[in-house]
């Protein structure tokens, strides 16, 4: 028997449906010891634990009976955070209980409550539900949990992380205290360990690790990329791997709007996924994947949890996650259940070292490249090309005869040159992506070695900033919006110089075309760039004790006698700190802030 059960009629279903071999939580929770038990299970999405506690719930529901009794009062109730993993779950149960004669009634937000009430009201033997749509069910008495034997909490800590805690207890309460209780979580909190102590009897906690922990059959890769090319980073990404189907994942609704309609244009059938749309528009856009009529999902992270894409080889991280834990949940949509996928992150790089703090933490060593150019692609669609069936598959005789006539008329070489024009014209074109380049080691940047330094190219153009030493100007947070403002890498700016009204740094001769378009775009921001003929000079003396004039032949320091550039910033690093000046050292609440808004002054919230 593939999957340790004692019931024949899941079974069967299990050797239809190809299982033949068990996921690591699949035979923890089927071990001789969790029968009859209350369980508290840490397993990473993408483990198959839908189909473990369908398993651990039959031998409550069931025993060794191959069917259920006529339908009414639910004998089950489980718990799923999203609309789309409590609709996942009911599949996953429809097809594991399809020879029991279960009938699963799901009961989620944004579907019709009135014919959930007529299913409710037929009867049933499983309920699988979202928070609030199940509590609403239960005050308008349409739901009955007085037979409830089994009651699982699927993703229990992303329903607390969502707000659902009282909905949660109201619905436990309301179920028989000497009903089965089966906890799920990725992770296991103090929240959720405080929920099990009051609902649960004795549980047996399980935690899965190792193979199963998320990450075995996921390939990481982390790709450099200017800022203004993320856009062609993605079409890039997607033509070079050529996954039956992709996700790619922005952090707010306007950016996949602007990415969907991006992809879009260059051919791609994409459809979106955010929380703006409603349930059957998400319905319609997950079905459009599963059956093939679209190959890219472009979501916010509303589909990091609870969507399951068989065909989904690649995740592209387009927008960078908030924490290690959306990361994972983001990456976990593929390799999942033995099958491998590839998770992409596309990485400015004043953000790199956050993401190899976020990967690390992970216990994740990704692959660092730049992006994924035209040449390697083209290259990439001639080899699919010779492998395509239209040149493997046998050819009929119509075909031949066809072939033949053409022949006869067009030389050989002009057909197969048509046939690559064909071929190509159903691809979206790839971009021309520049790679940003490898960030320079802490000891070329202790000893001025790349561009600024003595072995450097040297021959910077000198730029102004209106922020100063009065407005604690500091390089933690300057060099950052630098390389935003200016559509540039660290790399590109040379030295960073602080006065006590302005500050000066100086980009590389061969970023300078590129700086100067970027500056054209205004950026709604009171930090003004301008260009400081001459290189950089105090724009008045400065205050006694604060350094002394330089020598004859030494270039300009600051005060403090050296160049930030030339010797790495204490405490937090420019690529890991804050995405705008609100570390120590920010500009006072006088100054006009970042955002382009009002001083914050007293009374007044900072942004």
């Amino acid at each position: 028997m593939p999957i340790m059960t004692t019931n024949p009629a899941l079974a069967r279903a299990l050797a239809e449906r190809g299982y033949t071999e068990p996921t690591a939580v699949q035979l923890a929770v089927s071990a001789p010891e969790t029968s009859g038990r209350d369980l508290l299970v840490s397993a990473q999405t993408g483990s198959g634990k839908t189909v473990a506690y369908g398993l651990a719930m039959a031998e409550t529901l069931l025993g060794n009976d191959e069917g259920f009794g006529p339908a009414a009062a639910p004998q089950a109730l489980v718990v799923a955070p999203t609309r789309e993993l409590a609709l996942q779950v009911q599949r996953e149960f429809e097809w594991l209980y399809a020879a029991t004669g279960a009938n699963v009634v799901s009961c989620v937000g944004g579907m019709d409550p009135r014919a959930e009430q007529r299913q409710l009201s037929r009867g049933a033997h499983i309920v699988v539900g979202t928070p609030g749509r199940l509590r609403d069910h239960l005050e308008r008495g349409r739901l009955d949990t007085s037979a409830v034997q089994v009651a699982v909490l699927d993703e229990a800590d992303e329903m607390l992380d969502l707000g659902f805690r009282e909905d949660l207890q109201f619905i436990l309460d309301a179920t028989p205290p000497e009903r089965r209780s089966l906890l799920f979580s990725a992770t296991l909190p103090r929240g959720i360990t405080a929920l099990a102590k009051r609902y649960q009897r004795d549980a047996l906690r399980i935690e899965v690790t190792g193979a199963e922990g998320g990450h075995a059959d996921i390939e990481y890769r982390a790709i450099r990329v200017a800022p203004k090319e993320i856009e062609h980073a993605v079409v890039n990404v997607l033509r070079f791997y050529d996954a039956a189907s992709a996700i790619v994942f922005c952090n707010t609704r306007e950016t996949v709007r602007h990415m969907l309609a991006t992809l879009q244009e260059r051919q791609f059938s994409a459809v979106a996924l955010s929380g703006e749309l409603s349930q059957n528009e998400r319905n319609a856009a997950l079905q459009s994947l599963r059956d093939g009529r679209a190959r890219v999902c472009v979501a916010t992270d509303v589909a990091a949890r609870g969507i399951d894409l068989p065909s989904l080889g690649l995740v592209i991280h387009a927008d960078l996650p908030n924490d290690a834990e959306s990361l994972q949940h983001r990456s976990g949509r593929t390799g999942r259940a033995g099958r491998k996928g590839v998770s992409v992150l596309l990485v400015p790089p004043f953000r790199r070292r956050r993401t190899e703090d976020m990967l690390g933490s992970l216990g994740v060593t990704p692959t660092w490249s730049g992006p994924p150019t035209a040449d390697d692609i083209r290259k990439l669609d001639h080899e699919r090309m010779l492998r395509d069936p239209l040149l493997t598959d046998e050819a009929s005789e119509d075909d031949i005869a066809v072939a033949r006539t053409l022949l006869e008329q067009h030389p050989a070489e002009h057909l197969v040159a048509a046939l690559v024009r064909h071929y190509r014209a159903a691809l979206p074109a790839p971009e021309e992506v520049a790679d940003p380049g490898e960030a320079r080691s802490p000891r070329e940047r202790a000893t001025g070695r790349g561009f600024g330094g003595p072995s450097g190219a040297g021959g910077g153009t000198w730029f102004r900033l209106n922020i100063g030493r009065r407005h604690r100007a500091d390089p933690r947070w300057l060099l950052p919006l630098i390389c935003r403002r200016g559509n540039l890498t660290r790399d590109d700016i040379g030295a960073i110089r602080i006065f006590d009204d302005e500050s000066a740094f100086e980009v590389a001769a061969a970023a300078l075309d590129r700086f100067s378009e970027a500056l054209r775009t205004p950026d709604g921001s009171n930090v003004a760039i301008e260009p400081l003929p001459g290189g950089p000079r105090p724009s008045r003396p400065e205050r006694p004790g604060r350094g002394r004039p330089p020598r004859d032949g030494q270039k300009d320091r600051p005060a403090s006698g050296k160049s930030f550039r030339d010797k790495p910033a204490q405490g937090k690093p420019a690529d890991g700190g804050p995405r705008e000046p609100h570390s120590p050292g920010r500009p006072p609440r006088a100054h006009p802030n970042k955002f382009g808004g009002k001083p914050a002054g007293k009374g007044r919230k900072r942004p």
